[in-house]
């Protein structure tokens, strides 16, 4: 395998690990595996470290919601130019384009529904290519980044009865 690959998956996997874990499970010695990371970022591929959070075990608010957004373009505006007014909203965590009945799905975050519903009627909703959003509030997450989330101390067998 490819060792930038296999750095990859492993960083995806867990990002915290010391590059003398890495090494360990890679082949690779510490200092190799420290320069395949620098270099990993200096070209752009690796773009930040993230934690993955489970929402429900914090005792503020937290709110996600999925938008689906269709736009109108003309010929001074294309799909770039959209994404790029959008993804500056801090309330946007992710935003791609993509195939079928809609032209963006938008990941957002706020402190209540309230928040996220006034950010898309009040900020999104005016941009004047958006022809129509959809707004999906999310109400459980149990699977976030290949990450399994929730009660880890439940039994997921099935009850077997004659």
């Amino acid at each position: 395998m490819d060792d930038k690959r296999e750095l990859l998956d492993l960083l995806l996997r867990n990002a915290r690990e010391s590059p003398e874990d890495i090494a360990r499970q890679t082949g690779l010695d510490a200092a190799a595996v420290e320069a395949l990371i620098e270099e990993l970022e200096a070209d752009g591929v690796v773009r930040g470290y993230q934690a993955v959070v489970d929402w429900d075990r914090v005792d503020e608010e937290h709110v996600e919601a999925q938008l689906e957004l269709n736009v109108e373009l003309d010929r001074e505006t294309g799909y770039e130019e959209i994404a790029r007014r959008i993804a500056k909203f801090p309330e946007v965590s992710s935003l791609r384009l993509v195939s079928g009945d809609y032209d963006f799905a938008v990941d957002v975050e706020g402190d209540s529904m309230h928040d996220v519903s006034t950010f898309v009627s009040e900020r999104v909703a005016p941009i004047p290519e958006v022809t129509q959003t959809v707004t999906h509030f999310i109400m459980e997450t149990y699977k976030e980044r290949g990450i399994e989330l929730g009660d880890t101390d439940e039994d997921d067998r099935l009850t077997f009865s004659p």
